[in-house]
Parts: structure tokens; C-alpha cells; sequence
């Protein structure tokens, strides 16, 4: 559901998938051919919220600001994990941000890493350089990324653009479902 509040009415860009029960309120953008999954709240009431393109905000994630003081910005091509909360924090271009983990007010994420499942990155934390793999409770870079992960960043963001496919137009043809992914395995 989208819902307009205090005079703003959420921005949907073309392509973007909206799922059922997913609540869109206030002063939203979303860019295009963006995915936002079952449950997802994203609360723009408080503040601005501006999620880029191509990004995928999976089932059950929370995304809020804080009144006065800290708000959401989403790069394009992100992969936001099962159950995350984001609260007035930044995530730039081409992260991962694990199932679970919890990100505050202030916080920064630089473009092409990720967040660990389950991290816990506090208030005002910044984790501004290229390429590392940030994790625990409270996070730290602990390590920079590999090679094949690195590349997974941008598999991710293409699988989330299929998988939406899938909702938009299921009758349509399709690169890989999930039953010709598991009959491609066993060959």
C-alpha cells in the first residue's frame, strides 16, 4: 500500500515492483526497476527516504529517519537482505547488506561492500572505503573482499531484477526459473 502523508505521496520509478503488504508512506522515492518485497515498511514520515535504482529491498525490512537529525539514502543496485533495519543511515552503490542486520543513524556504508547477516552497525559508524566485508556486533571491516565476491554484488542486484520479473509477468518467458535452475543442476 502507498500511502500519501503530511502532503507527499511516495515516487514510484517505472519498473519498480511494489509487492502485497509492503507499506510505502510519505516522503518516498524509489528509483526505477527497483524491488520492494512482502512486509517491507518503508516510513517516510518523519523525513526524506530515497531509494536509487535497480535495488531490492527484501521481505520484512524496515526503513525509518529520525526526525530532525538523520535520514535514508539507498545507492543504486543494493541487495537489502530479510529482515533488516535501516534507520537514518547511507548505503551506497552496489552493496549487500546481510539477512538481519541492524544499521543507525549517521551510519555510511561506501559503494561495493557487505554487511555481514546479523551485523549491528551503530550510530555515526562509516565504513566509507571500496570493497571490504563488514560484520559483528557492533561491525568492523574485517577483511577486503575477494574476487568472486565482489562479482556477487552485481549477481545480486541481476537475480533480484529476474526474480521480480517473475511477479510482473508470470506468463512470460523467462531466463531461469526455479525449476529449470534445479534441472540445469542435475545435467
Amino acid at each position: 500500500m502507498i500511502f500519501t502523508l503530511l502532503g507527499h505521496t511516495p515516487k514510484i520509478g517505472e519498473g519498480t515492483f511494489i509487492a502485497d503488504g509492503a507499506k510505502i508512506i510519505g516522503d518516498v522515492e524509489i528509483g526505477k526497476n527497483s524491488s520492494i518485497w512482502f512486509n517491507v515498511v518503508v516510513r517516510g514520515d518523519v523525513g526524506p527516504i530515497r531509494i536509487g535504482d535497480e535495488t531490492n529491498i527484501q521481505d520484512g525490512t524496515v526503513i525509518h529517519d529520525t526526525f530532525n537529525k538523520a535520514f535514508i539514502s539507498i545507492g543504486n543496485r543494493v541487495t537489502i537482505g530479510h529482515s533488516v533495519v535501516l534507520h537514518g543511515c547511507r548505503v551506497d552503490d552496489l552493496c549487500l547488506i546481510g539477512m538481519g542486520t541492524i544499521i543507525m543513524d549517521g551510519a555510511h556504508i561506501g559503494p561495493r561492500n557487505i554487511v555481514g547477516a546479523g551485523s549491528l552497525v551503530t550510530e555515526n559508524s562509516k565504513f566509507e572505503e571500496e570493497g571490504w566485508l563488514i560484520l559483528g556486533r557492533p561491525a568492523k571491516a574485517v577483511r577486503k573482499l575477494k574476487p568472486e565476491e565482489l562479482a556477487f554484488l552485481d549477481k545480486s542486484a541481476n537475480n533480484y531484477l529476474l526474480y521480480k520479473s517473475w511477479y510482473q509477468n508470470p506468463d512470460g518467458p523467462h531466463a531461469l526459473t526455479p525449476s529449470s535452475a534445479n534441472v540445469a543442476k542435475e545435467k
